[in-house]
């Protein structure tokens, strides 16, 4: 599909309505780090879809009002994020052209902490994304009859993945559950640059089916650089280009990995991704260092666990400070959370934990 074919229709019959949709996070596997124009990705992803840590969100729309945006986070009202959604709405009115034609109330509410290490934005901009198709359904298409209208659920789906991007890149994968990619891959069958595609169940071994992601919350502050601010390092970083090749070559051990249920392997290369993410933030100028103490004593102490039970239990990292405790449910989880209670939370800033699953 081309950009073009996202375009809204001319032809609509707006009204006052509220709609309200909720949208989980999600967490790379393979990274994406780096942009280009209209949020292009520099390399392709893949991440897991979450199941608890969601975004809930409600538009109320009135029709034919002065175009203006008011948003409420937790029942706070925030400006600066009015301002923000204010010109997303301008940005994507090509693809929606009813969208500046009235007033809205945003209310949202996070079920996880901010500044977590859980993508907001990715769950925050997937639920806003999935609303405005709601709005769309309802004023751009008609009633169809049944094998039609499973064709049009799946472009809208697909839409809403595409505006999601265009509010913040992460976002466009939240909207499927499972494993999904983003990024024009050779190894994935329909993925683009332009939204996200589900990657394919019967290509997936069932131990990676049922998994864990605690997030052990190292540090609960604003990080120290924002995740836009990071992508615009890599156009200067002299390593980046080796990176983004580095990214689609994961892919090609990633799929047989992903078909053969190799669990070391998996550990390996997701580990490895997470730490060339904060590599390439210490290689930048200026250079970032996200990592806290916490974080590097409780990765040192995953490494001895896995070396000394053999347990499948490793890690991930987004641009933070925090770590994504990554384990199946196999029959080994109740030794993994004891020792995670025992041994690692005490590395965390107040004893912070946020315990969710994979969608599938």
């Amino acid at each position: 599909m081309t950009t073009n074919e996202f375009l809204g229709k001319e032809n609509f019959t707006i009204q006052n309505t509220t709609v309200s949709e909720s949208c989980p996070s999600n967490i790379a596997l393979i990274k994406y780090w780096g942009k280009y124009k209209d949020q292009i990705p520099a390399n392709p992803s893949i991440s897991y879809t979450l199941n608890h840590c969601r975004t809930n969100t409600q538009i109320e729309f009135s029709a034919n009002e002065s175009f203006s945006v008011q948003t409420f986070l937790a029942g706070k009202e925030e400006l600066k994020f009015a301002e923000k959604i204010e010109k997303y709405f301008r940005n994507i009115e090509k693809y929606l052209p009813w969208i500046l034609k009235g007033k809205y109330i945003i209310k949202t509410e996070n079920t996880f902490p901010h500044s977590s290490g859980i993508a907001s934005s990715a769950s925050g901009f997937g639920a806003i994304a999935k609303c405005l198709m709601r709005l769309d359904e309802q004023f751009s298409y008609e009633s169809q009859d049944s094998s039609i209208a499973n064709d049009l659920s799946s472009f809208i789906l697909k839409k809403a993945s595409f505006l999601a991007r265009l509010g913040s890149g992460s976002a466009c994968r939240s909207l499927y559950s499972g494993l999904v990619v983003w990024g024009e891959s050779e190894e994935v069958s329909g993925s683009s640059d332009l939204f996200a595609v589900k990657y394919s169940d019967d290509e997936i071994h069932s131990v990676f089916k049922n998994f864990n992601d605690w997030v052990l919350l190292i540090h609960e502050g604003v990080k120290s650089v924002s995740s836009t601010v990071g992508h615009g390092l890599m156009n200067t970083n002299p390593y980046a280009e080796r990176r983004f090749q580095e990214a689609r070559e994961n892919f090609v051990p990633m799929k047989e990995i992903l078909k053969s249920g190799n669990m070391e392997q998996f550990i390996q290369l997701v580990e490895h991704e997470a730490l060339t993410l904060h590599a390439m933030m210490m290689m930048s100028e200026p250079a970032f260092i996200l990592m806290k103490t916490g974080t590097l004593e409780v990765i040192n102490k995953i490494w001895d666990f896995r070396k000394s039970t053999h347990l499948p239990l490793f890690f991930t990292l987004d641009a933070g400070a925090n770590v994504h405790l990554l384990f199946p449910n196999d029959g080994s989880e109740k030794q993994i959370k004891s020792f995670i209670e025992s041994e690692l939370l005490q590395h965390t800033q107040n004893n912070g934990v946020v315990k969710d699953v994979m969608i599938w």
